[in-house]
């Protein structure tokens, strides 16, 4: 009995030993994961977090200047009239920059957060753009999506609405420097009537470096003149050019104001423009209905692509929307990514959106909207 006793007890430390060892090497694997995760939340990346932005009523205020509370839209030369309903544009926010990208922890949070996206840097900061140069590139575009936005609503509503192509400035050893002048408006080249850029720049190259006659409006006189454009080659591709940029502007019959700041980018055109009407109309486009939406827009009124429509979609069901518009050519995107009870429709075009706002607000043929699939 006694040897019994003496082979049962003997056993006994090692296993102590080896809890105590395995207790001791948890620990430590515990200590480095977390040391290595430490040192993850301070190493570089390479990408940086898309999410959500503010989302704004175009038929509401914003602060100006002065911190005043002012129409987002606003309009001298014609008649207003109060609108019910949103009318919201929606946005995004990058979170990170060259200068400073977000964690590893971060990255593997927003990961799982279907309302966020992580994305390389370089889709947002392309090599060599500084972020105070992107932030110029944006706004630069909020401006001419404001234009252009204008410029659709106001052919919408049957203004006449003249575009025009003016100097902005002048590249290195530009064949125009001295010729032409920043602000000059062209007129015409080689008797071709001008007013877009793109018509600029087929008359030059359609010339194959003969010289080209361009009249431009010059402090309200017509100033014709004479200019031989210089070769260029890029990746095996040869053109004419006169070194200049150009910008693109319009004639319009009344005064459109826009009061935005802080925001910047292409994509609120469609909302402006739907807002911009709405604000000239007796009525409202709405029905008194929460509408939110997102897309480009040219004069023409055709609705272009935008970026981060999933961040957006989430902005527009937090912020208590019905319905959103969305780009066609954005639907890949949409399908199975819509949030909560929120209905989108698919739009092509202006004339889209306005057969699709006039069937929420009469409650009519809503079933018959195109949708994404």
């Amino acid at each position: 009995m006694s040897l019994f006793d003496d082979v049962s007890a003997a056993p006994e430390p090692r296993r102590r030993r080896q809890r105590r060892a395995g207790t001791v090497l948890g620990i430590w694997s515990l200590a480095v994961a977390l040391v290595a995760l430490l040192a993850l939340t301070f190493l570089p990346t390479a990408y940086v977090i898309q999410q959500q932005g503010p989302v704004v009523n175009t038929l509401g205020s914003a602060s100006d200047a002065d911190g005043e509370e002012v129409p987002l839209i606003s309009v001298e030369g014609a008649d207003t009239y109060p609108a019910e309903g949103s009318l919201d544009l929606t946005t995004v926010q990058v979170v990170g920059n060259r200068e400073r990208t977000p964690s590893w922890f971060e990255l593997a949070m927003a990961w799982f957060d279907t309302s966020k996206a992580v994305l390389p840097i370089e889709q947002i900061y392309p090599v060599g753009t500084t972020t105070e140069q992107r932030n110029e590139e944006s706004a630069a575009l909020m401006v001419d999506s404001q234009k252009e936005a204008t410029a659709a609503a106001l052919t919408e509503l049957g203004y006449d609405v003249s575009p025009y192509v003016a100097v902005f400035g002048f590249s290195e050893d530009s064949p125009a420097a001295g010729v032409l002048e920043e602000g000059d408006v062209v007129v015409s080249a080689n008797g071709t009537p001008i007013e877009t850029t793109d018509q600029l720049r087929g008359v030059i190259n359609a010339g194959e470096g003969d010289p080209v006659t361009i009249v431009v409006r010059r402090d309200g006189d017509e100033v014709e003149t004479e200019i031989t454009p210089r070769e260029n080659v890029v990746d095996g591709t040869t053109s004419w050019i006169i070194g200049v940029t150009t910008s693109h502007d319009y004639d319009f019959p009344i005064d459109v104001t826009i009061q935005l700041d802080r925001i910047g980018g292409p994509s609120a055109g469609q909302m402006f423009a739907l807002g911009i009407i709405d604000v000239l109309t007796p009525g409202d486009l709405t029905g008194g209905v929460h509408i939110a939406g997102t897309g480009t827009i040219d004069a023409a009124g055709t609705i272009g692509p935008i970026g981060g429509i999933r961040q957006k979609l989430h902005g527009a069901d937090d912020a208590g929307a019905e319905w959103f518009f969305a780009p066609v050519d954005n639907c890949d995107e949409v399908v199975g990514h819509i949030p909560g009870d929120l209905r989108v429709v698919a739009v092509e075009t202006l004339a889209d959106s306005l057969d699709a706002l006039e069937a929420i607000s009469s409650d009519e043929g809503v079933e018959d909207l195109p949708t994404c699939r």
